[in-house]
């Protein structure tokens, strides 16, 4: 096998290692949503536990992007490959860390989604994480049209995050009791926009690996 052909095989490892790093982000996001809706807090510290799982993986992909680029010189799209997973892995820690902050909360929430917010705030996560789970594929693929159609359901997320906000706005006017629960709930839903936000900002890098150019990466 000669250098080229070694190098090449490592990218796609590379690829792999990023899928796996998304999926275990993505599926704690679904297990912490889980974990709050069945008020679950043995799952909620599954999730916790496994946020330093999540770092663990982040440095191990960094510590290999960095040999990669150290193996030989790679050519102009090598180096968007490998400079483009550097930065993504930044943002499937953070999916992971949304993940973990969700479930801490629910370990102290005594009160569950209330009917108004439930069904939506379900939706809202289940679009996040088809969010999160298409931009890495995306990157995978080099697909741009799959980044930009996942880059447009971020507008879905954001609007389940207005309309939510709204609904749990109005449940602390009106009932004091449940004040403390309504801002954990705010909470949460702010920690899924983000989710979105981060999927969209992956999405960004696959356009610059494909293209050379990006918007400017969002901060948090």
């Amino acid at each position: 096998m000669n250098a080229r052909q070694k190098f090449d095989d490592e990218l796609v490892c590379l690829s792999e290692d990023l899928i796996s790093m998304g999926q275990a982000a993505n599926d704690a996001i679904k297990l912490a949503i889980e974990a709050l809706l069945a008020s679950d807090h043995k799952l909620a510290q599954q999730v916790i536990d496994g946020d330093e799982k999540m770092d663990e993986m982040e440095r191990n992909i960094e510590q290999t992007c960095l040999r990669l680029l150290l193996k030989q010189q790679p050519v102009a799209s090598d180096l968007r490959k490998i400079s483009t997973a550097i930065k993504m892995i930044t943002d499937i820690e953070r999916i992971g860390d949304a993940a973990a902050d969700i479930a801490e909360i629910s370990q102290h929430l005594t009160i569950p989604p209330f009917p108004e917010i439930k069904d939506s705030l379900i939706a809202m996560a289940d679009t996040a994480c088809e969010m999160a789970s298409s931009a890495i594929q995306a990157y995978v693929d080099e697909d741009l049209e799959l980044a930009k159609q996942t880059k447009e359901k971020d507008d879905i997320v954001d609007d389940y995050f207005l309309t939510l906000r709204s609904v749990i706005g109005e449940k602390i006017r009106t009932d004091a009791d449940i004040m403390f629960a309504a801002l954990d709930y705010l909470m949460i839903i702010k920690y899924l926009e983000r989710v979105g936000d981060h999927a969209e900002n992956i999405c960004e890098w696959v356009e610059f690996y494909k293209t050379g150019t990006r918007k400017s990466e969002r901060m948090f």
